[in-house]
């Protein structure tokens, strides 16, 4: 059961790191598109 509760967390953790890159390399876009008007 250790080992299951481990791996879920991992996954977790995985899928909010990819969530927070995503944001990441949105962000600059929009600032971009902000400026561009």
């Amino acid at each position: 059961a250790k080992e299951t509760a481990n791996l879920s967390r991992a996954q977790i953790l995985q899928q909010a790191g990819t969530a927070m890159v995503a944001q990441a390399n949105q962000l600059p876009q929009s600032v971009l598109s902000l400026l561009k008007g």
